[in-house]
């Protein structure tokens, strides 16, 4: 079974909720650890070349820290632990070689659909781990909300 779960954590409401359903897991009687994995864009070369490096990279995994900090509250108060990964890269190929790396039984991460048409896609970073990565890969939706005008027409009815 389960026994070292990845999850892609990039501070939305889509990545928390993959938080969420591995707490889910673990309330089921799931015995795993955890490793929450944020990925940062590399500096460019302009940046490179005109900034201190050491410092980009501490920004870096302090920002890859803050996205994280949400996901690292939630199971903090279940009183689970984990792990943090900040690593640099492009996210898709980074998540498949983590997932490698740490020996992921399990990698979950969210997908967002940004509009109508978009919605019924899995996001492009989503979409590339899938199909590139060896592991089992759950993707996990944020559920979606009801509509304010459909509980006011309900309420209105009732």
């Amino acid at each position: 079974m389960y026994t070292n779960i990845m999850i892609a954590v990039d501070g939305s409401n889509e990545s928390l909720e993959a938080v969420r359903q591995a707490l889910s897991l673990v309330a089921r009687g799931l015995r795993a650890e955890i490793a929450l994995v944020n990925v940062q864009e590399p500096a460019s070369l302009l940046e490179l070349a005109t900034q201190d490096s050491d410092a980009i990279a501490a920004a870096a995994v302090e920002a890859g820290e803050h996205l994280m900090a949400a996901g690292a509250a939630l199971l903090d108060a279940a009183g689970v632990g984990y792990s943090m990964e900040v690593v640099l890269g492009e996210p898709s190929t980074v998540l498949v070689d983590m997932a490698e790396q740490l020996n992921a039984d399990l990698v979950m991460l969210g997908a967002r659909g940004m509009g109508a048409i978009e919605s019924v896609l899995v996001g492009s970073v989503s979409k590339a781990v899938i199909h590139r990565c060896t592991r089992p890969v759950l993707i996990v939706r944020e559920p979606e909300q009801p509509d304010a005008d459909v509980s006011e027409e309900e309420d209105e009815a009732a």
